[in-house]
């Protein structure tokens, strides 16, 4: 996934862990990776209609696929896996960080034609079908979080009561840590020049996942206009707004992992709806107040969970 993972266990050294973890990764990567040409949803990307899939050989695919479409209903269109093209566009893609000089308004919204995941049916007969042949999906929204809940999934099968399993800095923990409490990770400051050990919070995971989205890490600069990673697929320009960074607590890390990037294009507002109106999820924005100031806000369930450090 073109990223890091991290696994601490209660137990001895078990090699079997890490084979059998490191070959779950490979065999999800062979089927939701842009980066892997043979990978199915690369297969599905460079098709003209579209692939067959098998229920067994591609079951990580369809799980990714699925829940991508039921966020997508969600939200209304504001998290949408079929935005790759801009995504390339804008230099963030599997086509590699060729940085916009100048952004053509017109070949934005030639390559919004090719968006919409309502173009995208898995058929009865287990064909996924698009619309046009430019239309590509990009799972990597979600795919990390879903390698994480099968990590866990993982663990739990193997009676592992006590964990922390993270990649790319998506996380899901059971159980205590070797001190014997709860887990703890820290979320960044949302600034561009922020170290990466540079928190803001340290929030505690108590049989929970987290993870969080926000537009200070993967940017760049042209001209005075910072250009973020954040497409809205609505418009496919970049979303600039006052949510920096939106952090989500939930039973699953897939489901965590894709609230996040909805609630970044979603906007401070936006998600604060979203979020009042979904009780499954517990939520951490921090944003720009009118006035230029940072703030944050946690919702009721994690408060005590939430630890803000310095200023």
């Amino acid at each position: 996934m073109g990223t890091t993972w991290h696994v601490t266990y209660k137990g001895g050294e078990n090699q079997k862990h890490k084979k059998n973890i490191d070959s779950l990764l490979i065999q999800l990567n062979n089927e939701v990776s842009t980066y892997i040409p043979s990978a199915i949803i690369s297969q599905f990307n460079q098709s003209e209609k579209g692939v067959a899939l098998d229920s067994q050989q591609h079951a990580h695919f369809i799980q990714n696929y699925e829940a991508a479409r039921q966020v997508y209903e969600e939200t209304k269109g504001q998290f949408d896996p079929t935005i790759m093209p801009l995504v390339n566009y804008w230099g963030f893609g599997f086509k590699g960080r060729e940085q916009v000089k100048k952004a053509d308004e017109e070949k934005v919204k030639s390559l919004l034609e090719n968006v919409g995941m309502d173009q995208v049916v898995l058929t009865s007969t287990g064909f996924l079908s698009k619309d046009k042949p430019p239309m590509q999906l990009d799972f990597s929204a979600l795919a990390k979080g879903y390698g994480v809940d099968e990590m866990c999934r993982y663990f739990d099968k193997e009676k592992v009561s006590d964990y922390y399993v993270e990649i790319g800095g998506e996380v899901r923990a059971k159980g205590k840590n070797p001190t014997g409490v709860w887990w703890a990770i820290g979320i960044s400051r949302p600034e561009i020049a922020s170290a990466q050990n540079d928190f803001y919070f340290i929030a505690k995971i108590n049989n929970k996942a987290l993870a969080t989205s926000g537009n200070y890490r993967n940017v760049y600069l042209v001209d005075d206009v910072h250009y973020f990673h954040t497409i809205d697929p609505l418009t496919g320009f970049p979303k600039r707004n006052r949510l920096l960074s939106a952090s989500v607590f939930a039973e699953t890390c897939m489901m965590a992992d894709a609230y996040a990037t909805a609630f970044m294009v979603m906007g401070l507002e936006g998600a604060m709806q979203f979020a009042n109106a979904h009780q499954e999820l517990e939520v951490c924005f921090i944003f720009n107040t009118e006035e230029g100031e940072m703030d944050f806000f946690v919702s009721e369930g994690q408060k005590n969970m939430v630890t803000k450090l310095g200023n």
